[in-house]
């Protein structure tokens, strides 16, 4: 049976997202748009930076990206991974150089438009000069030759190596060790993947399989194809001894999980979850925005692996697998956090990095509601979302001294309970201000206008004061990027407790990231 075709953003919708993005953000991230002709200008070297607020070197201007087809090839008796990207682009400017976000890839060539390029690796740029300057609103097709070895020591890795093959781990920045890309959520496109494996192993990647080849040398070749545009932050890729395992979810929704061959049976429980979920957030966010949906429980039992529990790369879940062995009311209200990023995060990609309580907030607001209608206590024994969300309030003078305003990180506290928790807060806030009907309309229209797009928090709160019929702009924006914690409509009662030297240190400018701190967990 097949599932619901895929809906695409109105035209009007994604130049209105890009004029708003491009007005009231530093950053520009803006949708695809080809309208209007370009203005006669010198060729010129691209700025190396798409200036986001958190990670001010990531991403590169002068061109976006349209399309990604990758091939990789991976070697078992080295670990190594042969690959070739091919980039469709589309200036933005006339181009006399442009640059690619890479780090810890041994780049062997570089072509733009079949002719070879100058190419030099500095810090994590590979700068290409192509043989002929490239002019604006041109398209342009760049293909990046290299090796990359997945057990590399780098400053930050997206890779994941096991013991039969790896995962990737992209978020929030190292996509580029990986394969080369313009790194920033805002310019999201369409991938093709081809991964070419000893036949005894399995590959798969984000998107849907659509072509299986049998090779010389006892390899077979998998290729998978997005029907969606995705983030460079969410994309999958993993190689090892799995089992896929196929079931239908709601309106035949095709579920895929990729599993361990020797854990598939002891993970079945946590797997069989799956369409009941998707059934509880259908009937509050609408239809699943995607082609499949899964979990893949990375082989590896490594704790240092990667950083957090669960990853929302698109259309295929990772998961540490032992995590899943638990009971259902271990696992389920985390579950839900990160099939919600299907839609806070996957289908509307934050425009910069300083919008990720966009995604967190929102994953964490419905994975908290999913465990209190189920009676589930959480990690401080509380069972009501009112009960949680007085404590977080209590709390909200503390984070926001040391870890800034909802809507303000750095790159240090970027993961921290603020963007989650604090962001709970946030939307509880506005759903005593304006009800929760009106809150419910909010969300989808929300994600309706900004769908296969990125989304700024002031796309967030235009849309909130059109859809709710009032001005809701100064009361999301204290809430947002206040420095102290606003009063709780409905609830004149609470408090916030003071902030005092014992309770919280200042705001943190170096040190890890932390990734676990999801209340959900």
């Amino acid at each position: 049976m097949r599932y619901r075709s895929r809906v695409t953003a109105p035209a009007a919708a994604l130049i209105g997202t890009a004029a708003v993005l491009a007005g009231g953000n530093p950053a520009y991230a803006g949708a695809k748009t080809d309208d209007g002709p370009a203005p006669e200008t010198a060729p010129e070297a691209a700025p190396e930076t798409l200036g986001d607020p958190v990670f001010p070197a990531l991403g590169n201007d002068g061109y976006r990206v349209d399309a990604y087809h990758l091939d990789f090839s991976y070697d078992a008796s080295t670990a190594l991974v042969d690959a070739t990207a091919t980039l469709e682009l589309r200036t933005t400017q006339a181009l006399t150089r442009f640059s690619l976000d890479a780090l810890g890839l041994d780049i062997r060539a570089v072509l733009v438009d079949g002719r070879p390029a100058i190419f030099e690796q500095v810090d994590e740029k590979l700068r290409i000069t192509p043989a002929l300057p490239l002019p604006a609103r041109a398209r342009a097709a760049v293909c990046v030759t290299y090796t990359a070895d997945p057990r590399r020591a780098l400053a930050h890795t997206a890779w994941v190596p096991t013991a039969d093959g790896f995962a990737i781990c992209p978020q929030p920045d190292s996509a580029h060790t990986v394969f080369p890309c313009n790194d920033h959520p805002s310019d999201k496109a369409d991938f093709t993947f081809r991964i070419t494996v000893p036949a005894a192993l399995r590959a798969v990647a984000s998107g849907s399989l659509v072509c299986t080849e049998d090779l010389a040398g006892d390899r077979t070749a998998y290729t998978y194809r997005s029907r969606s545009p995705i983030a460079t932050e969410l994309v999958q890729i993993t190689v090892g001894d799995y089992v896929v395992k196929e079931r239908r979810g709601p309106y035949g929704l095709p579920l895929r999980d990729v599993v361990p061959t020797a854990r598939a049976e002891a993970l079945e429980p946590a797997l069989a979850l799956t369409p009941g979920l998707v059934e509880w957030i259908e009937a509050r966010l609408g239809a699943y925005p995607f082609e499949t949906y899964g979990l893949l429980p990375c082989n590896s039992d490594d704790p240092s692996a990667f950083d957090f529990t669960g990853l929302e790369t698109q259309t295929l879940t990772l998961y540490k697998p032992n995590y899943l062995l638990q009971a259902e009311p271990k696992i389920g209200s985390h579950m839900m956090h990160e099939l919600v990023h299907s839609y806070f995060g996957n289908s509307v990609s934050p425009a910069t990095w300083a919008d990720l309580w966009l995604n967190e907030g929102h994953a964490d607001f419905y994975g908290l509601l999913y465990r209190y209608e189920r009676g589930w206590a959480d990690s401080l024994g509380l069972t009501t979302f009112e009960a949680r969300m007085k404590d977080t309030y209590a709390r909200g003078d503390q984070w926001r001294k040391s870890s800034g305003p909802v809507a303000a990180p750095n790159a240090v506290d970027l993961f921290d309970s603020q963007r989650y928790l604090g962001g709970v807060l946030v939307l509880y806030a506005l759903r005593q201000l304006i009800g929760e009907d009106a809150f419910h309309a909010v969300e989808r229209a929300f994600l309706a206008r900004h769908r296969n797009s990125s989304a700024s928090t002031q796309d967030y709160i235009a849309i909130a004061s059109h859809t709710c019929g009032q001005d809701v702009s100064g009361f999301l924006r204290d809430w947002l990027y206040g420095t102290t914690t606003p009063r709780m409509p409905g609830h004149p009662d609470w408090t916030v407790t003071p902030v005092t030297p014992s309770l919280t240190a200042p705001r943190r400018q170096s040190g890890a990231r932390p990734h676990e701190n999801s209340a959900t967990l």
